[in-house]
């Protein structure tokens, strides 16, 4: 124990005295809070925008239906009239993104109109300008009620009801709690939190391995009395202690986040408890062990820091698959995913904001599964620094 609490300290002073791992550290601690806040802010940005913000359209033969432009002006909408223009024309006007749409009124609609036939009304508008396209749904609704008013004038000048049209009326009850909306949405992006375990324990899982081996100073540390297994044990705590305290911060900032911002404007709320959320914390602890046990193993097997580097690259990239695969397929929660080290994680969190009781079996299979892959990766590499071939480069 003492051998291994000495190779501990010793990568924990190496560790901290390097300023690259060290902003590294700082670097996803505040990156993906940051992310996260700005992702949340303009949600509330563009759910704040009221209903009457000012629009700007042009209608093209807008003296055809008098009707429709005055209901245009009380809806806060800048009708700008045009007498004619060509597709063309109306192509290269949205283009230039300064009008939300285009009406066109042909000329054959007065007549229709006056004959009781379906009098066409043409919508111009370009789908790729995102910023238009809540504009667009306001308009689209203004033209469906500029239509259904027409039909009950119609019907109460014949002596029928509108009420005739309107045989069923719908009426929906939503009973799902603010805080089980929130969680999906959290959810997917606390899950991606997790996968930054392995990049605050990366630099010193491969400085301690592969960057000792390439500056040749690996053979001075097998020459002492200490065995494999204490050697990779130092290293694995110290590179894993890294990603506790990195992920650990990381959560709290998000979850004070989440807590600020006024999630009741969009329908939302975040209501994980702080206790909830430091068993979540501690649940953590064996995904960090795992990810410092696997990038040492990874790293074990790389003559130099650089191709250690390329490693990394699976490190990182396979545990970030599962937090964004499982949501894209819409697969329900099963007691299979609190077994998948980063997706149990995800999992076990999203489950909690949305106020489940779990008991204490997920918070098991959470732990349990990362503490069997950290253990597996630990014996892979103690096995292969038991290799002379691979201390000495052969």
């Amino acid at each position: 124990m003492n051998k291994f609490l000495v190779v501990l300290r010793k990568e924990l002073t190496e560790a901290l005295r390097d300023r690259r791992a060290l902003c590294m550290l700082l670097l996803f601690i505040t990156l993906y809070p940051a992310m996260l806040w700005l992702t949340v802010h303009k949600t509330l940005e563009r759910s704040a925008k009221s209903d009457k913000e000012a629009m700007e359209i042009v209608v093209i033969g807008g003296d055809r239906a008098p009707t429709l432009l005055a209901q245009i002006g009380q809806r806060n909408v800048t009708a700008a009239l045009r007498d004619d223009m060509s597709e063309n024309e109306i192509t290269e006007l949205l283009r230039t993104r300064k009008h939300a749409a285009v009406i066109r009124i042909p000329e054959e609609f007065e007549e229709n109109y006056r004959a009781m036939r379906p009098a066409p009304i043409e919508l111009w508008y370009d789908s790729a300008a995102d910023q238009q396209i809540a504009k667009l749904r306001r308009l689209e609704a203004l033209l469906r009620n500029y239509n259904a008013g027409i039909a009950q004038s119609r019907l109460l000048a014949h002596g029928v009801s509108p009420a005739t049209l309107v045989p069923i009326r719908l009426q929906e009850y939503d009973i799902a709690s603010s805080a089980s909306r929130s969680a999906g949405f959290a959810g997917v992006m606390l899950g991606l939190f997790f996968a930054t375990a392995f990049f605050f324990s990366m630099n010193t899982a491969m400085d301690s391995t592969a960057g000792e081996r390439e500056r040749n100073s690996l053979e001075l540390l097998m020459a002492q009395p200490v065995r494999p297994l204490e050697l990779i044990a130092g290293k694995w705590i110290a590179a894993a202690a890294l990603s506790v305290v990195g992920l650990t911060v990381e959560l709290l900032i998000a979850h004070f986040i989440l807590k600020w911002m006024p999630l009741e404007e969009i329908g939302m709320s975040w209501s994980l408890s702080v206790p909830m959320l430091l068993a979540v914390c501690l649940t953590s602890i064996p995904l960090c062990l795992f990810a410092a046990a696997l990038e040492i193993a990874l790293a074990m097997n790389a003559r130099s820091f650089k191709e250690a580097q390329a490693l990394m690259t699976f490190a990182i990239l396979i545990p970030m698959l599962p937090p964004i695969i499982v949501p894209l397929l819409d697969l329900k929660t099963a007691s299979w995913m609190y077994a998948v080290p980063v997706l149990s994680n995800q999992t076990l969190l999203n489950e909690l904001a949305k106020g489940q009781n779990l008991g204490p079996l997920p918070f098991l299979l959470t732990a349990g599964g990362a503490i069997v892959a950290a253990i597996l990766a630990v014996g892979v590499a103690t096995w292969r620094l038991r290799s002379e071939r691979y201390v000495l480069a052969v």
